[in-house]
């Protein structure tokens, strides 16, 4: 299972947070980068994989967009076999 580290403090805006996590994840260039891209290819184009997520607490700067963004990565976890999703503070 591949490791994969998200440092949310990355995220600083929309376009921020989306250009990351495409680089991050291997996303295909012709991702979305909107939140129905980002989970459609969390449960289709990942292969097992373990999500960690770091700095969690400054999606807030992202205001009720980074609550959903994360909401949408736990629930695409929550939904795929295969994805697991660990939360931590560093």
């Amino acid at each position: 299972m591949e490791t994969i580290l998200l440092d949310c403090a990355r995220m600083t805006d929309r376009e921020t947070a989306h250009d990351y996590l495409a680089q991050a994840l291997n996303f295909p260039e012709w991702y979305g980068r909107n939140l129905n891209a980002l989970y459609d290819l969390l449960t289709g184009w990942l292969g097992p994989t373990r999500l960690e997520l770091v700095h969690v607490q400054a999606l807030g700067g992202l205001g009720g967009y980074g609550r959903t963004l994360l909401s949408t990565i736990q629930e695409a976890a929550g939904e795929t076999p295969g994805l697991e999703l660990v939360i931590r503070e560093k």
